[in-house]
Formats: structure tokens, sequence, C-alpha cells
């Protein structure tokens, strides 16, 4: 099996996309369970979980996405992937509650479309 940097770019555009929707349903879940049963708020809403997938994700999109760009010439999954982690970034400088859900929400969302792009872009 060929471990070139195009599969290995490949899979880590795959496991953004993954991340990302993982974490929009984390968002979505997290308040759902939070105010509507008000179960587990400091592990749902815990801030290292937020730091952490935002750590995750700058490392997966930084080389997936930043190695696509090199190899396709096209700076509009970078961009987009970008902005998107900016969103993210904000995110942990508000507070709990719905701001912070709908600025994490867009966030995943334009990483996520940053990788597809990248991925569409590889072909």
């Amino acid at each position: 099996m060929d471990f070139s940097p195009p599969l290995i770019r490949s899979r880590l555009d795959r496991a953004g996309l993954l991340l990302s929707g993982l974490c929009a349903l984390h968002c979505v879940l997290g308040i759902a369970i939070v105010a509507g049963l008000g179960l587990g708020g400091s592990l749902w809403l815990d801030p290292a979980i937020h730091r952490a997938g935002l750590a995750l994700a700058t490392v997966i999109a930084g080389v997936a996405i930043g190695v696509g760009a090199l190899r396709h010439r096209r700076a509009l999954p970078f961009v987009v992937a970008m902005t998107g982690l900016s969103f993210m970034g904000g995110a942990l400088a508000v507070g709990h509650g719905i701001e912070e859900a709908v600025l994490t929400i867009i966030g995943v969302t334009l990483v996520g479309a940053g990788h597809l792009l990248n991925l569409r872009g590889a072909r």
C-alpha cells in the first residue's frame, strides 16, 4: 500500500470532516442535554474540551489543507478553513451558551467545508 503524502492528506481531510461533524453534534447535544435534562454540565461544557478540540482542528487543518493548498495551488480551501478556525477561536472567548454554540457550529461548518474543498481540489 502506498503511503504517499496525498493519501495521508486525504485521510487527514476525511478525519477533519468527521471531527467537524462530531464537534457540531457535541455542541447541539451538549446544549440539549444540559438545558433539557440538567445533566453533565461540567463534562459537556468543560472549556478544556473546547481548547483541545480547537488545537486538534488547527493541527489537522493546518497539515491537510496547508499541504493541499501547496499541491493544488488553490487558496479557497485554506481561506475557508482558517475563517472557520477563527470562529472556533472566537467561541472560546465568549461564555458558555447559545453564542458559543453558534460560533462553534459556524466554525466547524467552515472547517469541514475547507476540508471538502481541499479533497475536491486534489482531484
